[in-house]
């Protein structure tokens, strides 16, 4: 599929209208628009995950570069994904990028490899720790969002059939990302306690 960025601005938008992949003209307040908006917006924070991972103090070293490869990946299968939900089923192009099992089986084969090396929890974690763990517990947030979201289209039309287990599986990915990076730089793993309420 190529793809050619001419102009950014096309005014086909400006009475609250958008086209899907396949020319369909609908809403742009449609659930199928909400959901692909809030895959990008998932995607967008994923890049603050990235920059904070490059930037904070402590310079290159294997572990930041793994995560940085892990969320690189995701970032570009969230295209798919958005690619996926902007496109009705019947306008697919066979070589058109989607969601499939294998994404699905990425993200649980990287959240074992990841989950062996943490200790057991023994209550919830409060988001924050450290900016590289705070932003992946934003990107958490969304990702659960965009799976309710693309849940609800799901109901109503029809969706790839990975959508909603990518965006299930990645959510807990993003929970274990969370966790990883803040062993792997030393910063505090803060547990809810519910008596200092």
């Amino acid at each position: 599929m190529p793809i050619r960025i001419n102009r950014v601005y096309t005014r086909g938008g400006d009475k609250g209208v958008t086209s899907l992949v396949g020319g369909q003209r609908i809403a742009k307040d449609s659930i199928r628009i909400e959901s692909y908006g809030t895959v990008d917006e998932l995607n967008a924070v994923i890049g603050l995950v990235r920059v904070a991972n490059r930037d904070t103090p402590g310079g290159a070293d294997p572990d930041r570069e793994r995560l940085d490869r892990i969320l690189f990946r995701i970032q570009n299968e969230l295209f798919n994904l958005g690619s996926d939900l902007a496109t009705l089923p019947a306008d697919r192009h066979p070589k058109q990028p989607v969601i499939e099992h294998r994404h699905v089986v990425f993200l649980e084969e990287t959240m074992d490899g990841l989950t062996a090396d943490l200790p057991e929890l023994t209550s919830f974690v409060l988001p924050g720790g450290g900016p590289v763990g705070a932003f992946l517990h934003q990107a958490r947030t969304v990702c659960r969002r965009a799976e309710r979201i693309v849940t609800t289209l799901a109901r109503q039309e029809a969706v790839g059939a990975q959508c909603t287990a990518y965006l299930n599986r990645l959510s807990d990915l993003l929970f274990v990302l969370c966790r990883w990076s803040a062993r792997m730089r030393g910063e505090p793993e803060v547990l809810w306690e519910p008596e200092k309420s």
